[in-house]
């Protein structure tokens, strides 16, 4: 190879090293002046507020649909169609009250039946857990007849009676329905039943007696 071809290589190389530097050159000067030319970002001073949504505590009141029956009202004209329901409301702590209502569809008289029970709640005297006394109760023809038991037994019921016994708070009774097997009886019957309940200072009181001389 002569010495003029290795001149003209030599030449080529620093002419591409030359343009390759420049070129990184004008790509640094290009990014500078566009970063120069971006704007900052302001920095707002408000700070968003994060809502926290606290859970809403649980209601006390529990409800328990005994019965939904469809049921036919003969007007002029033809019948009309509703829907009856039956539910025990309370607070398992000797608050218990029972509603019945119509509507046209079934979850507005549920709602309604809700809102007759909570107007209707009676105080259970509860002795430990169970009732101070056997009692009876009458409704229609309905009647339910309810003893107490001993710790452990648990609630002997069936029907419209159990609902009523453990919203009320009761965890051990003896019961016998006597009567009509209309849950709407039953449950009223036991509501009569619970309402005539007495406590043994309340009737010492009214006597004129102490608890001892009362239980002797």
């Amino acid at each position: 190879m002569s010495e003029e071809k290795l001149n003209e290589e030599m030449v080529e190389e620093t002419v591409v090293e030359e343009t390759t530097e420049a070129a990184d050159e004008v790509s640094e000067d290009i990014t500078e002046e566009v970063v120069t030319k971006l704007p900052a970002k302001k920095s707002r001073g408000r700070k968003k507020n994060v809502e926290t949504q606290e859970a809403k505590p649980e209601s006390e009141w529990k409800e328990q649909v005994v019965q939904i029956s469809r049921v036919t009202k003969v007007v002029k004209g033809g019948k009309k169609l509703s829907f009856r329901a039956v539910v025990i409301v309370g607070n398992k702590k000797g608050q218990v009250g029972v509603g019945c209502a119509k509507a046209a569809e079934v979850i507005i008289a549920i709602q309604k039946a809700i809102a007759d029970g909570r107007k209707n709640l009676i105080t259970v005297p509860i002795f430990k857990t169970t009732i101070p006394h056997p009692i009876i109760g009458r409704s229609g023809a309905g009647k339910v007849m309810l003893r107490p038991a001993s710790q452990g037994t648990g609630i002997i019921a069936g029907g419209a009676v159990r609902p009523v016994l453990e919203l009320a708070g009761i965890e051990n009774i003896l019961t016998k329905s006597q009567g009509s097997k209309s849950p709407l009886n039953a449950a009223y019957a036991t509501i009569d039943a619970l309402k005539s309940l007495r406590m043994f200072s309340d009737v010492a009181k009214k006597r004129g007696l102490t608890m001892a001389e009362l239980l002797n």
